[in-house]
């Protein structure tokens, strides 16, 4: 009798403990969960904010020109203007340190291929002769844009410290253009100091910006 009360009771403990086990691994599953999902809706609201952002009075001059003395043609970039916009990008508290260096590094070498001839002279007035902002926001990789707020974004990675997703419009009309509706633009983000910023941009990519247009 008293091994079969023993029996019972070490079958009652165990059983116990994998009731305990079994609701922690549910808990840190749950919380993993909620943790993701607010994430996503912090990323979310970060690209709405960049997107308004550079639509904005407040945004940055992506292209600080400067002219021959005849204001005829391009001849390079005003740096100390350059200095002005790293500072703004900044303040905005939008992005990671290596998203604004990229963007550095994109001005600084167009300015030297513009002033060394290794891209076609570009007159005042014309579109650039090379691929950043050429006919086209970087920051969306569009012309034309509804509402920055009806924004969604979409997860194809996501971990506690950086994040690859794409942004697309949501809540568009029935009859609207199906290239909207297949639109999908791919960013990542980063965490810095506990807080999620932009990392990088499709259309600020070093390599696909500081090609020459034209050239494959």
């Amino acid at each position: 009798m008293k091994h079969i009360k023993l029996t019972t009771l070490i079958f009652g403990l165990l059983l116990f403990g994998c009731n305990q086990a079994d609701n922690k691994r549910t808990s840190i599953t749950e919380e993993k969960a909620t943790t993701s999902t607010d994430d996503k809706e912090q990323i979310q609201n970060l690209i709405r904010q960049v997107l308004n952002w550079s639509d904005s009075k407040y945004t940055i001059d992506l292209l600080p020109v400067l002219t021959d003395s005849k204001d005829s043609v391009y001849i390079g970039f005003d740096l100390d203007k350059h200095k002005q916009n790293l500072d703004k990008l900044q303040q905005t508290n939008f992005f990671a340190t290596e998203f604004i260096e990229n963007y550095n590094q994109i001005i600084l070498t167009l300015d030297q291929g513009i002033r060394n001839g290794n891209y076609d002279q570009w007159l005042v007035g014309d579109l650039p002769t090379f691929i950043f902002a050429n006919d086209h926001s970087p920051w969306c990789n569009c012309q034309d844009n509804d509402d920055w707020n009806k924004v969604e974004v979409r997860v194809i990675k996501l971990t506690d410290n950086e994040g690859e997703l794409e942004w697309t419009w949501g809540n568009l009309s029935a009859d609207t253009h199906s290239s909207w509706k297949e639109f999908a633009y791919k960013f990542r983000v980063v965490k810095e100091n506990d807080k999620w910023k932009i990392v990088y941009l499709t259309g600020f990519d070093f390599k696909e910006s500081t090609r020459k247009d034209g050239q494959l």
